[in-house]
C-alpha cells in the first residue's frame, strides 16, 4: 500500500483537491442552466464518483506490500472493522446529502455565494474538530489565523452577493422585465418555460434560443426561462436554509471519516489494525452512492423546488450532457480521494484547505456564466477583497499543516 511520507507530497494532493473540488459544481450549475433535470444529473454522478473510489482502492490502495498496522485493501475486507466501517459511511451518507442540497443552492443563491458560506461552516465546525480528533498535530497558532482568514471572507462574501443581487435588480427594473410579483415577461427569441418538453427523449420541443450579452437584464430573463429550477420570485429564507444545512453536512463528513481511519474513540477490538484511508474512503463512497441514487430515483417521481417530474426511461433516454455529468463525478471522487490521503499525512484540519474551493468556483462563475459581468464598482471591489482573503486562508491552512506519524 503507498503511504504518502513527506509534507510536499501532501499539499501536492491537497492542491488537486482544490482544483477538482472547486470545478465539480461549476459542471453540474452549467447542465442545471442549460435545461437538465437535477435528478438525471445527479444519477449519472453518483455513479463515476462512486468509480473514483474503486479505481483509487483497486490500483493506490493495493501498491506495494502491506506493512504493520497498514495492510492492502483487499486485506482490510475480510477483517473485523466494522465500527470504522460504520464511521466512514455515516461520512459518506452526510456529504452526499450536502452535495444533493447545494445542487438546489447553487440555483437560488448562485454558485460563489453558496459555496463561500458552506466551506466557511466546513472550516469553522469540521476543521476545529479535526484539530483536536488529530491530538493538535497542527500548528494552532497558524490554524486558527486561516479559520480567522475564512470568517473574513465569508463576511465579504455575503456583502458581495447582497451588493450583486441589488445590481441585477437594478438591471430587471430598468428594463421592466421584472413584474411586481417577480413574474418573468418571455422575452422574444427565447425558450419559453411553457415550450413543450419530450421528456422521454431527453430533449426540448424547440431549439429556438438567443444569447443575449451576460450581465444584461435580457441574459438573466432568458437564463430564468431555459434553466431547470426556476427561481424569480422566491424567498430569499429558502435558498439560504438550503445553504446552511449543506453546510452543517459538509461540517461532519470529515471528522466522521478521521474517525474513521484513526479510531481516536478506540472502538476497534485489540489487535485490529485501522482503516487505511483507501479503504474507508471505499466504503465512505459506496454510503455516497447509495444515498444519492435512492434519492434522486424518488424525486424523479416526486421532484422538489418546483422541477418538473419525470421517470427512469426518461433518465436513460436524457444523453444532452451526461459527459459532463460523469465528467462531475470523477472530479468529485478524486477530489475527495486526494483530500483524504493528503489529510492522513498532513492532518485532516490542515488538508481542510479545499474549503478554499470558492477561489475555483468563482473563477469559473465568472468565465462560464458571465456572475457580476456588468456589476457595479462596488461589487468589484468586494470581489477581490473576498479573494484576497481566500488566497491568504489556503496558505495559512497549509502553513499549519504537522506530520501524522505512521509508525
Amino acid at each position: 500500500m503507498y503511504v504518502i511520507e513527506d509534507k510536499g507530497g501532501a499539499i501536492a494532493l491537497m492542491l488537486a483537491s482544490l482544483l477538482f473540488l472547486g470545478t465539480w459544481p461549476a459542471v453540474l450549475t452549467l447542465l442545471e442552466r442549460r435545461g437538465r433535470l437535477p435528478q438525471h444529473t445527479y444519477l449519472d454522478y453518483s455513479f463515476t464518483n462512486l468509480l473514483a473510489a474503486v479505481l483509487i482502492a483497486l490500483t493506490i490502495g493495493q501498491l506495494g506490500d502491506s506493512k504493520d498496522g497498514m495492510p492492502n485493501f483487499f486485506t482490510q475486507l475480510s477483517q473485523d472493522n466494522w465500527p470504522s466501517v460504520l464511521f466512514a459511511m455515516a461520512g459518506g451518507v452526510v456529504l452526499s446529502v450536502g452535495n444533493l442540497s447545494t445542487q438546489y443552492a447553487w440555483a437560488y443563491v448562485g454558485l460563489s455565494v453558496t459555496e463561500v458560506i458552506s466551506s466557511s461552516m466546513v472550516v469553522v465546525i469540521g476543521t476545529t474538530l479535526n484539530y483536536f480528533l488529530d491530538n493538535r498535530i497542527n500548528k494552532a497558532e497558524i490554524l486558527f489565523a486561516g479559520v480567522a482568514c475564512f470568517l473574513v471572507a465569508v463576511i465579504l462574501g455575503s456583502a458581495v452577493h447582497a451588493s450583486n443581487a441589488a445590481d441585477n435588480e437594478l438591471k430587471l427594473n430598468a428594463s421592466n422585465k421584472l413584474g411586481a410579483n417577480a413574474s418573468v415577461e418571455p422575452s422574444k427569441g427565447t425558450l419559453s418555460e411553457h415550450a413543450p418538453k419530450d421528456l422521454e427523449n431527453g430533449a426540448s420541443g424547440t431549439n429556438q434560443v438567443t444569447k443575449a450579452e451576460a450581465g444584461t437584464a435580457e441574459y438573466l430573463i432568458e437564463l430564468e426561462e431555459r434553466r431547470s429550477i426556476k427561481v424569480f420570485g422566491s424567498s430569499t429564507f429558502i435558498g439560504l436554509s438550503i445553504v446552511f444545512f449543506s453546510g452543517v453536512c459538509f461540517s461532519l463528513f470529515s471528522p466522521a471519516f478521521n474517525l474513521a481511519t484513526n479510531d481516536q474513540w478506540h472502538t476497534l477490538k485489540d489487535g485490529v489494525p485501522h482503516l487505511v484511508v483507501y479503504t474507508a474512503f471505499f466504503y465512505f463512497s459506496i454510503s455516497c452512492f447509495v444515498i444519492g441514487i435512492g434519492l434522486n430515483i424518488l424525486f424523479l417521481y416526486r421532484p422538489m423546488a418546483g422541477v418538473p417530474k419525470s421517470s427512469f426511461k426518461a433518465y436513460l433516454n436524457d444523453w444532452n450532457g451526461r459527459q459532463w455529468a460523469l465528467l462531475a463525478g470523477l472530479l468529485c471522487g478524486f477530489g475527495n480521494g486526494f483530500q483524504f490521503m493528503g489529510g492522513q499525512a498532513a492532518g485532516y484540519a490542515a488538508a481542510d484547505a479545499v474549503q478554499a474551493l470558492p477561489l475555483v468556483s468563482t473563477f469559473w462563475g465568472i468565465l462560464l456564466f458571465g456572475e457580476y459581468r456588468k456589476s457595479s464598482r462596488k461589487t468589484y471591489i468586494l470581489l477581490g477583497f473576498m479573494l484576497f482573503m481566500f488566497v491568504a486562508a489556503v496558505a495559512t491552512l497549509m502553513a499549519s499543516s504537522g506530520h501524522r506519524s505512521t509508525k
